[in-house]
Formats: structure tokens, sequence, C-alpha cells
């Protein structure tokens, strides 16, 4: 019987209440009612020294799937208290596609065991994953596809999938290749079921499928299964042939990793760091961001240090100042934002990128002709200065500007270059809108005022 989200929740529940009576049984018996996802979420959700308890009383046909479902860093050390004969063991209750996400977390001596345990044809079937790049169709692709030829009918397929007595996970469609495992098509579990059983499936079978070449990018792959409501999708090799198939839960893991990378990434921190990690590991993991970003602040700190006397004679200037690098930072971060998520999506290219920067220089145009006349009315009323008013208006306009061409042109050119741009743009912008802020807003002050 399925069970309600509700009822999920409270397994969850129940065993974090075994956690506090601290008996082995009471563990076993709350984790005996859950399914591996939800004892993955938990695990990352508790100490380390509660994550060992509840790892130590897990039944050993779920070990493999829990492994695969938790986040890297949580996996790293959970297989930490695992021998290599346990892990084998895991790995045998897993899917080939499943094995393969485990392998580069594990010891050279385990994998080498656990392909020597592996038979001849699992062992290929690995190989041929681990071939291709984690973030490619290639590497997503599972090699569970039920194939059939198109010259025979429908009830010989019936018969062939009886004689199978099951079908892999998320099969809702079987692949049509030739004698060379060509991809002619696929067809629809539905269409064999309500179709004549004597028709052939030359006749049913879709003959122009979405197909992905293995070194198709996963973000390609996420974006096509959600453009075309996909379930699964043939994978093929540079000669058509049919290598694999990605299915949903694959490319729903691909979406969640990209969204958790797009919050993280500017922040300088990894999708897969451990909430409950040792502090050390955590200290390094951030210090270089930590460096990077107090660069910057010297930066913009040497600028400000150039108008020290002009900053004496007219102490306003302080108080304004951060207004102008806050609002082109700001006025930065949005079309940062738009232009990074139009790149992760395909809808900017090198094509349209030009309409793209004229748009965005319009949006700050207007919005600098608007912020800057009230900024001016705020300053001239408030310290009585129409030439403080004419600066920084001046310089709110400046550094808007800007900020619209930083905002795109940044991400654009660290992509060409191999750069992740969710990581690099935003330290570069801010580093930008900083300078260009104080400095246009200081040297206004220092001709116009001084």
């Amino acid at each position: 019987m399925a069970k309600s989200t509700e009822k999920q929740s409270d397994d969850r529940e129940a065993l974090k209440s075994a956690l506090k009576t601290e008996r082995d049984t009471d563990l076993r018996l709350a984790l005996a009612d859950l399914h591996p996802a939800d004892i993955a979420d938990v695990l990352e959700s508790i100490p380390l020294d509660q994550r060992e308890k509840v790892f130590a009383q897990i039944d050993n046909a779920l070990i493999g799937e829990v492994l695969v479902e938790v986040s890297e860093g949580v996996r790293l050390n959970l297989l930490e208290n695992l021998d290599s004969q346990s892990l084998i063991a895991a790995a045998k209750t897993l899917d080939t596609d499943d094995v393969a996400d485990l392998i580069p977390d594990l010891p050279d001596e385990v994998i080498a065991e656990m392909l020597f345990a592996m038979d001849k044809q699992d062992r290929l079937r690995l190989d041929s994953v681990l071939s291709y790049p984690e973030d490619t169709a290639g590497g997503l692709m599972n090699v569970d596809t039920i194939t059939v030829r198109n010259n025979i009918t429908l009830e010989v397929v019936h018969r062939y999938l009886r004689r199978r007595g099951e079908l892999p996970e998320n099969t809702n469609k079987l692949f049509v290749v030739d004698r060379d495992d060509s991809l002619l098509g696929t067809i629809l579990i539905g269409d064999l079921l309500v179709n004549d059983p004597e028709s052939r499936v030359s006749e049913r079978m879709d003959a122009e499928p979405v197909s992905f070449e293995a070194m198709t990018s996963a973000r390609e792959v996420a974006a096509a299964f959600e453009r075309y409501n996909l379930v699964s999708a043939p994978v093929v090799d540079d000669k058509g042939k049919l290598i694999g198939r990605i299915t949903v839960d694959d490319v729903v893991d691909v979406i969640l990793e990209e969204a958790e990378h797009s919050v993280l990434a500017p922040a300088g921190l990894k999708e897969d760091e451990d909430l409950f990690a040792p502090v050390r590991s955590s200290i390094r993991s951030r210090a270089v961001w930590l460096g990077v970003n107090l660069v910057t602040a010297v930066i913009a700190s040497w600028v400000i240090g150039l108008f020290e006397d002009t900053l004496r004679s007219v102490i306003a200037l302080a108080v304004l100042m951060p207004i102008v690098a806050s609002m082109g930072g700001n006025a930065g971060t949005q079309t940062l934002t738009v232009v990074i998520r139009g790149l992760a999506l395909g809808v900017i290219t090198d094509s349209n990128a030009r309409r793209v920067l004229i748009k965005e220089l319009l949006i700050s145009v207007m919005n600098s002709m608007i912020w800057a006349v009230a900024v001016a009315i705020i300053a001239i009323i408030w310290y009585r200065m129409p030439g403080l008013g004419l600066v920084i208006a001046l310089a709110m306009s400046v550094n808007l500007l800007v900020a619209a061409l930083a905002g795109v042109s940044i991400p654009i050119v660290v992509r060409k270059i191999g750069i992740d741009p969710a990581l690099a743009s935003g330290v570069m912008l801010t580093t930008i809108t900083d300078v260009v802020g104080f400095f246009v807003f200081l040297g206004l002050a220092s001709l116009i005022l001084i």
C-alpha cells in the first residue's frame, strides 16, 4: 500500500524519537518503516555521533540505496564506517548507474575488489557508464534498455515481455533498433496494450523520438525532459547506436543539484557540504572564498583612501557614499541573475547577447533617471547642498550603467573561458560596482565640491 506524505513524516519523527531512547531495537523498528530516501534525509539532519548509530542499524539490503540518496559530503562520512566486503555487498543491490555514482568516492582497493566480484556483463555495463563524464547524458544513463525489432508484431513483443517477467523502473517505452543496434525509433508501452496485436512495431513506433548523444550536457538533457514532458529517452553514440536510456528520476536529481548550486555557489559554498561536518573541514572549504572577498574589499578601501582629503572636507560624503555602491550592486545583481538563468536555460546565446545587453542598458538608464533624482532630492534636503545632490545623482547614474554592462558581460565572458558563472560572477560584479561607485562619487566630489 502506498504511504501518504503524512505517514512518511510520522515515520521520520518516530526514528528521531527512537534516537532519544538510545535503544538499538527501537532504531531498527523505526528504520524498517522508512524508504531509503527518508533515511537519507534523517542522516543528513543529525549530528555525526547519532548518524553513526542510525547507520549501524540499517538493513544491509538498504545500505546501497541509502548511500546513493545522501549528499556527497555525508556519503564520504558514512563510507568510513563500512569495510570493503560491506561495500561490495551494498553495490550488488544497486543498478549500474547508481554504482557509477558511488565509485568516485570509494578507495582504489575497494573499487578493484568490487569490479572483480562483478560478472562480465555487469562490468561491461559499468565501464560503459564510467567512460563518460558524470555531467553528460552518458554519465546519467542506465544501460538496462529493452529493445525490439521493427519488423515483428506487437503480439511477439507481448510474449517477449511476459517471458522477462518484470520491467526496469520508469519503463514507459521500448527502443526499436536494427541488427547493428542503431536506433530506429521508440514505441510506448501504452501503444503496445491498446493496438491490434497483429500490427507491426514499424506501424506504431515513433520514428523521430527525442534522443541524446552521449556527450550532451546534463543541463541540456534536463531542459529537454522539461520541454517535452519525457519519462525516459534513448542515449546514442556518435554513430547513432543505442547505448542506454535516461529516466526522469535521474533528471530530477540534476534539476535539484542545479537549484542548490545556483543558491550556494555565489556564496562560495558546495551543494554537497555536510552540515555536521567537523569544524576544521568546514573552515578549509570556506577560507578561500573569504580570502577572495578580503582582496576585493581591500581594493575598494584603497580607492576610498585615494580621496581621504575629500572625505575630510565634506563629511556628508562618508554618509552618502554607501548608497551609490549599494544601488549599483543591487541593480547589477538583478541583471546578473537574469543573465545567468538565461545562460543556464540556453536562452541567451552569442546571437542574441547584444540585444540582451541593449535592453539591460535601457533599463538601467530609466532606473538611474528615477532614482538619481530621488536620492539627489534627499541629499539636498538633508544637507542643503545642491552640489552634493548633483554629485550623487551623476555617480549613481554612471554606476547603474556600469552595473548593467557588467551584469551582462561578466557571466558571458567567464563562461567562455570555462569558469562557472554562478561561482565567479558575483564577486567580480561586487568589486566593479564598489570600485566604480566610490571612484566616480568621490572623484566628482573632488571636482565639484572642493
